[in-house]
């Protein structure tokens, strides 16, 4: 008699990607498994599993100011309040009958409707709000445009209705990726004048430098309104007010689509990891309960950024901060965001005093499971907003998922930032000499990063720029770029600084795998550092600008590294998907202080000794012809120009090398220099 064979079906595996694309998750797959059931439960209960994110995020649609055919309406969510009133221009400032709002029956939203006649465009206002034990005015939390008084200044509300709304003229803008190439900037301080710029003066001004340079993402700084222009716009009061120092809400949109004209991608620096205390202004004491928005107890303000925590856990929150970034999509055409403060989110110490040695430390309890799904649920939003649309996570710890895709396990990012790059080059910089510096530790921290998420790689950005710190240029530098930047006059810790500030950007631009990132200015060299006006300073605007005279300057060795960052991009972008294409090393010699690489067809060749220069260098490359498209020693970029760059290179025959299709590709690479050549396809005729 036969015996039926049996087979045992092998369980399926309902493990994430995330964990399964890297074991060493495994451990704490049921944290990870948690994280994305959070966010499900959470979607569920917001949309009710019948409407999309992108339904339910339209809280600036019914909140705040808005006029209707018929007349004005007004709303605003302030459960603990007990009266409001609007008070402006238009009433004298007083609390009027007129005026008074009434709350909306089950609810803790208040509601007006008012005729036409009401108010108009331009008028100042208020709220007047009225709690048990007290009253305060208040700048309403969904207001969409704040101004302040140059004599007063005091903030105030503006009615901004403007009888012919400005219509973008690009429609349906694409980012280029390919690759993604950052120029982060602050509108206030990008002109030469000792003032505040203006989004005009950016559109007409700086907006060509950016293009002709060759970057093609504007990531603007301090676009939300805040009270405190040396804050850098990150305590900001006002998250739905385009800040309105630099001009107006139309202003800001037409340099937007003028960006988009010119195939430049816009995003902003979002900031909803935190608040600024103010009551006035901001929303720290909104109607008598300094929780409505926050974190009660401990967690209400933030231990370093003298600022106010938002409670992710409670929907309303959650339902002001996705429709705060469906807003800016929408209402300005902006591209996407860079979330500032991730870091600060996702832990419940902020990041302060950890040390994230191990994948233990992100999975140990210490996490804000409320801001990990918040976080989620706004990359949900924004790509269901637009498809196409960019975000970035300013996150230190490196959490693992956090740039992958949420149906992977992950919390949806398309980039995170390559905070140990910047760290990593001033650290080296400042403690080691120069004939100490390893290729093999520049190639490991330039590519050690999560294969399955995005970085967007810098050098420096703001925050190195700031009063307090330096940037690379002064660090290489220092006060000799006062005596000797001058053509003809430049001495050797000048022509070192010139000759390692190409090298550092060339390394990493061309080691990324997602984007690049550089701060206005820092290409060429921007002198000093960025010190907004204060009391310590005598309110001066000396430090809060950028002095593209420099730049223009051909006198003046600024113009070398402008000029060379414009070539160093165009031979990026030259290789299509480079960021995608392997970084594949081909050596790197300690003790001769050489890297090479290759990404496609092009071979970077670094030599970091400050002394000793190479005649014939040799590197097993795919045998061939290959050609010079840069290099940081020729006399263009303010280099010595000792190689013949119009000389082709041939790689030379060796049968040990022939099975694989390589021969010596030998070279000449002067000390301190860095040469990227190009492998020509040979005519088959």
């Amino acid at each position: 008699m036969k015996t039926k064979k049996t087979t045992t079906r092998k369980p399926k595996d309902t493990r994430l990607k995330l964990v399964k694309c890297d074991p060493w998750l495994e451990p704490f797959n049921d944290a990870i498994q948690g994280r994305y059931d959070h966010v499900i439960y959470k979607l569920n209960e917001l949309t009710g599993g019948k409407k999309s994110l992108a339904e339910i995020a339209d809280g600036h649609l019914y909140f705040g100011l808005h006029r209707t055919a018929r007349g004005w309406v007004f709303r605003e969510w302030a459960p603990n309040a007990t009266d409001i009133y609007l008070i402006g221009d238009f009433n004298n400032w007083q609390e009027t009958e007129q005026y008074r709002l009434k709350r909306i029956a089950g609810t803790g939203n208040w509601e007006i409707k008012l005729p036409l006649r009401a108010m108009k465009h331009l008028d100042l206002y208020k709220m007047k709000v009225h709690w048990e034990g007290g009253s305060g005015e208040r700048i309403p939390a969904w207001c969409q445009r704040v101004v302040q008084d140059d004599n007063t200044k005091i903030f105030s509300a503006q009615v901004w209705a403007p009888e012919t709304p400005y219509e973008f003229k690009k429609k349906n803008f694409r980012p280029k990726r390919d690759p993604l190439l950052i120029y982060e900037c602050h509108i206030g301080m990008a002109q030469d004048a000792e003032k505040v710029g203006t989004y005009d003066e950016f559109r007409e001004n700086i907006l060509p430098r950016i293009v002709k340079e060759g970057y093609n993402c504007l990531q603007i700084m301090a676009l939300q309104e805040h009270p405190y222009y040396g804050s850098f716009g990150y305590h900001v009061s006002s998250f739905f007010a385009a800040s309105s120092r630099f001009g107006t809400p139309d202003d800001l949109k037409r340099l937007i689509d003028e960006a988009h004209k010119q195939g430049v991608a816009v995003i902003m620096d979002l900031v909803q990891s935190h608040a600024v205390k103010n009551e006035v202004e901001g929303l720290g004491n909104l109607a008598g309960d300094p929780n409505q928005f926050f974190y009660p107890g401990g967690r209400h303000e933030h231990p370093a950024w003298d600022s106010l925590c938002f409670d992710y856990g409670k929907n309303e929150v959650i339902h002001f901060l996705l429709s705060n970034c469906k807003y800016w999509l929408t209402e300005f055409q902006l591209d996407g965001f860079r979330f500032d403060g991730v870091t600060s989110m996702l832990y419940y110490s902020h990041g302060l005093g950890e040390a994230f040695c191990g994948y233990g430390d992100y999975y140990n309890g210490h996490q804000d499971d409320n801001a990990i799904c918040y976080l989620t649920l706004a990359n949900l939003l924004i790509h269901e907003v637009n498809p196409r649309a960019i975000t970035i996570a300013e996150e230190v710890s490196g959490m693992p998922g956090l740039a992958a895709p949420f149906k992977d396990g992950g919390y949806g990012f398309d980039y995170r930032m390559a905070m140990n790059v910047p760290d990593y080059w001033i650290k080296i910089i400042k403690e080691r000499r120069d004939e100490d510096w390893k290729p093999s530790s520049i190639f490991w921290e330039l590519t050690n990063r999560r294969a399955d998420e995005h970085n967007i790689s810098y050098c420096e950005s703001h925050d190195q720029a700031l009063v307090g710190d330096k940037t690379i240029i002064f660090r290489l530098i220092d006060a000799d770029m006062y005596w000797h930047f001058k053509k003809g006059d430049e001495n050797d810790v000048a022509h070192r600084g010139i000759a390692l500030h190409k090298m550092i950007r060339l390394v990493t631009a061309s080691t990324i795998n997602g984007g690049y990132l550089n701060f206005m200015g820092n290409e060429f060299g921007h002198p000093e550092w960025i010190d907004f006006p204060r009391e310590g300073n005598g309110w001066s605007y000396k430090y809060a600008r950028r002095q593209w005279n420099l730049v223009d300057n051909k006198e003046l060795c600024y113009h070398y590294l402008g000029d060379f960052d414009q070539k160093m991009l165009e031979v990026i972008k030259s290789v299509k998907g480079i960021q995608k294409l392997p970084v594949q090393e081909i050596w790197h010699n300690d003790g001769d202080q050489i890297l090479a690489y290759s990404r496609g067809p092009l071979v970077f060749v670094f030599n970091f000794s400050p002394t000793r220069s190479f005649p014939d260098y040799g590197f097993m490359v795919p045998e061939g012809k290959y050609e010079v498209v840069l290099n940081t020693d020729a006399t263009e970029f303010g280099g010595n120009g000792f190689a013949d760059d119009s000389v082709e290179h041939f790689t030379n025959f060796d049968p040990l090398l022939k099975k694989d299709g390589k021969g010596w590709l030998m070279i000449y690479v002067p000390a301190r220099s860095a040469v990227v050549l190009r492998r020509v396809e040979e005519d088959k005729d």
